[in-house]
């Protein structure tokens, strides 16, 4: 009888810690719970945005119970992939120990977009998209980590 495959530490950091990181934290969690060990984490600390949260709910995924957190909290974990979900976040990354694989995908900054909007849908529609885009780019990741 084979071993069950050891988890992969997986960490989705961005500026703040407060929607990007922490929806592709909670969809990596809801998909693929049972192949990485998924955390989150920002280059500074804004709080978890509450429209993030709505949202992510709206599709079936709790994060209400998520914080937000500097990357240093983690400092001591011994990722396998880290993902920066901007730009910020990539070009203010830390150096993590050991052989963490970098990867980069950029999305779009919902609080940013939604101070443009003309309306609460209209802003909630923008953390949607990004939402969907993450959802998309999660789904992807046994690909990218070979399994």
């Amino acid at each position: 009888m084979q071993a069950p495959a050891k988890k992969l530490k997986v960490l989705f950091l961005c500026t703040g810690n407060s929607c990007r990181s922490q929806m592709a934290e909670g969809w990596a969690r809801h998909f693929l719970s049972d192949r990485i060990e998924p955390y989150s984490a920002g280059i500074e600390i804004h709080g978890l945005n509450p429209s993030a949260v709505a949202v992510m709910a709206e599709a079936g995924v709790d994060i209400s119970r998520h914080r937000s957190k500097h990357v240093s909290e983690l400092k001591d974990l011994k990722f396998d992939l880290v993902i920066t979900v901007c730009d910020q976040a990539r070009e203010s990354c830390p150096l993590f120990p050991g052989k963490a694989k970098m990867l980069h995908r950029d999305f779009d900054d919902p609080p940013r977009l939604a101070q443009r909007a003309a309306s609460e849908e209209e802003a909630l529609a923008h953390y949607r998209r990004v939402r969907d885009e993450i959802m998309e780019f999660v789904k992807t990741l046994p690909d990218v980590l070979g399994r």
